[in-house]
């Protein structure tokens, strides 16, 4: 593997369709394109200044390494990416990917992020100003998380979740197959019109929740007490370790609450109009 190490690049392209290169504390400044149609590419202590760093890459690792706002869409239509102990300052990074493996890493402009990207791991990371992110993802793999910024996770498929932290208004809208364990969903409207999405041992709150859902599982839950009119139109079965503020229209399933605060059937209530609240025994 070729080494180049403590220098500088700028301007269009200027490592093209390279294969089989360390850069080692390089710096790339304002241009674009610095790396695209490269393969097996190793980054380690780089700063990344120009637009489009790492398009069409093809097997590479970044480690230790800084993307400065101005390295916006850092890395699309790219596979096989293992970054690790790197700050990224940039929006709009991660594109069409297939293979990201993120650990400790932080997204501190996390703006349209991880769209399209398949099989994907992320362990001890953070993300801000996050809106949109990982959109049409799929087969995502996530621990350790702290998320803030809104519509998080919509038209998601395959997602696993452990131990994290998301503040995020409409979340979870339109995923399939997700499951969160031991974490915290703050933020209204949350995961309606999702599929077969279950929530153990976790805490939610905000307006609204839970509206629309279909297959929806909750175990050993808590719900704060800003959960209002919950659980609309939805299929459900939940086990919730603390008093619900309201119900309204759940359409089937079973709720068991410690207490509720109010519930809501009207006319409106969708076929089979079935459900059970039931009252947990303490």
């Amino acid at each position: 593997m070729k080494t180049i190490s403590n220098t500088e690049f700028g301007g269009e392209r200027p490592l093209f369709a390279s294969h089989d290169l360390r850069i080692e504390n390089v710096t790339v400044h304002a241009g674009e394109s610095a790396l695209k149609e490269c393969g097996n590419i190793d980054a380690v202590n780089c700063r990344f200044e120009g637009k489009y760093p790492f398009w069409h890459v093809k097997g590479f690792s970044v480690r230790n390494c800084l993307f400065t706002e101005g390295a916006r869409a850092a890395l699309w239509y790219s596979n096989d990416l293992v970054m690790s102990d790197t700050l990224v300052e940039a929006p709009k990074m991660f594109r069409e990917m297939d293979g990201i493996s993120l650990e400790n890493v932080q997204i501190l402009n996390a703006q349209e992020t991880l769209w399209h990207c398949r099989n994907v791991e992320l362990k001890n990371v953070s993300v801000d100003n996050a809106d949109y992110l990982f959109m049409h993802g799929e087969n995502i793999h996530i621990t350790g998380y702290r998320h803030s910024g809104n519509y998080s996770f919509q038209y998601c498929r395959n997602v696993e979740i452990r131990n994290a932290v998301i503040n995020s208004k409409d979340a979870f809208w339109n995923a399939e197959n997700v499951t969160v364990y031991d974490s915290e969903i703050n933020g209204e409207y949350l995961a309606w019109h999702s599929h077969n999405l279950r929530l153990v041992n976790c805490r939610i709150s905000g307006t609204q929740p839970l509206c629309y859902a279909h297959g929806l599982v909750m175990e050993n839950c808590v719900m704060a007490d800003d959960c209002d009119l919950a659980f609309e139109c939805s299929s459900v079965e939940a086990t919730v370790c603390s008093p619900v503020r309201s119900v309204k229209n759940p359409r089937t399933g079973s709720i068991t609450a410690q207490s509720y605060g109010e519930i809501i059937l009207d006319e409106n209530i969708k076929h089979p109009a079935d459900c059970r609240m039931l009252i947990c025994e303490m």
